[in-house]
């Protein structure tokens, strides 16, 4: 500086933000009980993954207490880096064409009546997978007919054939998550785009006539509510049937940061939003992740 001139104050931003505590709202439930822990056990049993382990779910404790889990496929390493999410990122092993089977014996095993099957993205091998949703669908089926199934589905890049094959299959449930909105989705959704998302649930409604969609969001990451509110309207539009609306937590310091927390009150604003532009049902709150209470969900739009 020299001398004399007058002393300039400059404002530095700090950028990830300062940590912020969890509100008491956020608390959750340990993880522990009988079911817990024979959940845990029959999975690693039969080599199986459940995102509800991979993906740090904060309602593992309650849901598994219940008996119902969400089974991911196509193995626990994921292709695309996504800023907010917690499974393994890299070069996956080949494709199991056992996993399907495996799955069904531990819903039968479980004796479930909802179950919820999800997986990594393998752009490596879209039909692939797709081939794998659709035949552990119809393993479910033959082992376990009164069961519902609700497939969390990948995009596949975009490719039809994957989405047919999925459909042929006849799930009671097409899910498939927006995440956040599309200004973001270049840090929160590595290699997905936000058009090709609608496209795929507006396409699983022109192509299965009946089929149940769903959706979801996380809330935290910087978006607005006007942002949100669009994003809504655009699901609406596609006949979206469920949509989720949860907080988003940070894994670990390597994923992105929390912008910030929402209140309950601002849930149920949210809520009563959704509900008002056509959404036959909407989970909206603190804890609410994808398949957290889904057969409450499924059986509210039967």
């Amino acid at each position: 500086m020299v001398m004399g001139s007058p002393t300039q104050l400059v404002q530095i931003e700090l950028w990830p933000p300062l940590r912020q505590p969890k509100p008491s709202w956020l608390r959750a439930r340990a993880a522990m009980g009988d079911n817990f822990h024979r959940l845990k056990t029959l999975a690693r049993g039969l080599h199986l993954h459940t995102v509800c382990e991979s993906a740090q779910c904060p309602n593992i404790g309650e849901c598994w207490n219940h008996g119902t889990a969400t089974f991911m496929l196509l193995g626990d390493v994921c292709t695309r880096r996504c800023g907010f999410c917690a499974v393994p990122k890299g070069r996956p092993l080949p494709l199991d064409w056992d996993e399907p089977r495996r799955v069904a014996d531990a819903v039968g095993l479980l004796g479930l009546k909802h179950a919820v099957i999800t997986s990594v993205n393998r752009d490596d091998d879209n039909l692939g997978g797709a081939q794998i949703f659709a035949e552990t669908i119809r393993a479910i089926r033959r082992l376990a007919p009164d069961c519902r199934v609700e497939v969390l589905i990948p995009d596949f890049q975009g490719l039809d054939e994957a989405l047919r094959a999925v459909l042929d299959a006849a799930p009671d449930v097409l899910n498939h998550n927006t995440e956040s909105v599309p200004r973001l989705y270049r840090v929160v959704r590595s290699g997905a785009r936000y058009e090709r998302s609608l496209r795929l649930l507006e396409n699983a409604k022109k192509w299965s006539a009946g089929m149940v969609t769903k959706s979801g969001l996380m809330v935290g990451l910087g978006e607005t509510v006007g942002e949100l509110l669009a994003v809504f309207r655009d699901l609406a539009e596609r006949q979206v049937d469920i949509l989720t609306v949860g907080q988003y937590l940070r894994p670990s310091r390597d994923h992105l940061p929390v912008a910030r927390f929402y209140t309950p009150e601002e849930f149920r604003y949210l809520k009563e939003e959704a509900l008002a532009l056509g959404f036959r049902h909407v989970e909206s709150g603190p804890l609410v992740r994808s398949s957290y209470h889904a057969h409450e969900q499924t059986a509210n739009v039967s």
